[in-house]
Order: C-alpha cells, then sequence, then structure tokens
C-alpha cells in the first residue's frame, strides 16, 4: 500500500507526517463511531474539534458534539475543552478533588 504522506529527500516519510496521518484517521474513526452514537466518541470528538486535533480547530463544532453527548452524561462538560481522550476518571474525578 502506497503512502500519500509526503517523502523528505531521502524518500522517507517524516515521523511528523506519520503522525498527522494517525491523528487524521483516529478523528474519522471517533467521528464514524460518534455518529452511530456512541457517548464516548461523542465526547472525544467534541474534544478533537475543540483542540484542533486531527481535524481544523472549530469550536462550534465541538460545542455541538459535546451536547449531543451531554444528554447521556452531563459530566462532559467537565472535560469538553480538555486534551483529545481526557476523562474525569483519568486523573481529578469528584471524588479524588474533594478530599485533596
Amino acid at each position: 500500500m502506497e503512502s500519500s504522506i509526503a517523502k523528505d529527500e531521502n524518500g522517507r516519510v517524516p515521523l511528523s507526517g506519520m503522525v498527522a496521518d494517525c491523528v487524521k484517521r483516529w478523528f474519522k474513526d471517533a467521528l464514524r463511531e460518534a455518529k452511530a452514537g456512541d457517548v464516548n466518541m461523542q465526547v472525544l470528538v467534541g474534544q478533537m474539534y475543540y483542540n484542533g486535533y486531527g481535524v481544523p480547530k472549530d469550536a462550534q463544532k465541538g460545542r455541538i458534539w459535546l451536547t449531543k453527548a451531554s444528554r447521556v452524561r452531563s459530566s462532559v462538560w467537565k472535560v469538553g475543552d480538555k486534551r483529545p481522550g481526557y476523562n474525569a476518571s483519568d486523573s481529578d474525578s469528584e471524588e479524588l478533588t474533594e478530599d485533596s
């Protein structure tokens, strides 16, 4: 399978190109699952839009996806502007921050 990623003068694909391609594919996969109704993927897509991660930054589209997810899980607004893939349970759930 031939890659469509730009190669350097030595015919090698730069790591940055590989990472950018992976991030774009991650967004496409997450978007497909979000459209199918997966709430976790709806949150992820919202985060990706907010951060411009794998897709051009678009806060309005980010809010749309977080709004969809919040209909099922109201806590999504706590993580909406976090890095893609961040979940409140990763490090700062309510139980942990209240006791700290």
